[in-house]
């Protein structure tokens, strides 16, 4: 499984790796919430260990960033051990909390805890990273795309804006919102630049572009991939 360890102390995400590489894990590294996030959207993550203080962006603020859209186990970190940091930790959506200094085989423990219920009640599998609607099927653990079982080849961000709507087929996103969890970043008249990729995408999933069956725009509202 892959464990995301995110904090601004690189020999504590160091020393951390050894300890959950020993046990099998592949460990994803991020030193800020902005580089947590970028590595989620583009690698299955099972498990994040998040420190609360950080620079560009804090652990709370990554966090709540992250429950927006899915919900991934989160440790907290936190070299303060008031109650207010845990409680707030948890009340934003972490899993658990450890304070600094901590056992590392202690944070071990408490990883295989999470992932046991997360695989359990969660029902962690590889079909949980499959979306398909109609012919369209998007396998996020592989990070391929298929479309009549032909698999079709996609830029990152591409790839970013259909596994979101595919993975939320028939919802309607708005070019706001499809610009805000594509790029990470508050949206500034963002209707071009998503125009100009949703009719790549289409001329590379969709037989006929201009009548497309699977990504449709939603006049005056945005766009969504159609639920078959």
């Amino acid at each position: 499984m892959n464990i995301l360890i995110c904090d601004d102390d690189k020999e504590i995400v160091r020393a951390i790796s050894v300890y959950l590489e020993n046990e099998g894990y592949q460990v994803f590294k991020a030193y800020n919430g902005i580089e947590a996030i970028d590595l989620i959207q583009e690698h299955v993550i099972h498990l994040i260990i998040m420190d609360i203080m950080m620079p560009k962006m804090d652990g709370i603020t990554a966090t709540m960033k992250i429950r927006q859209d899915n919900m991934i186990p989160v440790i907290m970190l936190s070299a303060k051990s008031e109650d207010y940091d845990k409680i707030l930790g948890l009340n934003i959506g972490a899993d658990d909390y450890m304070a600094k200094p901590f056992n590392p085989l202690e944070l071990v423990a408490r990883v295989k805890s999470q992932l046991r219920r997360y695989t359990t009640f969660k029902n962690l599998e590889v079909s949980s990273y499959v979306f398909q609607t109609g012919g369209l099927m998007l396998d996020d653990e592989k990070r391929i795309i298929t479309v009549d079982k032909k698999e079709v080849h996609l830029t990152p961000v591409q790839y970013k804006i259909v596994r979101l709507l595919t993975a939320n087929a028939g919802r309607v996103f708005t070019i706001e919102e499809i610009y805000e969890k594509v790029w990470n970043e508050h949206a500034i008249n963002p209707e071009n630049t998503v125009a100009v990729h949703i009719r790549k995408i289409r001329e590379k999933i969709e037989i006929n572009p201009k009548e497309p069956k699977y990504l449709k725009v939603v006049w005056g509202v945005g766009y969504k991939i159609e639920k078959y």
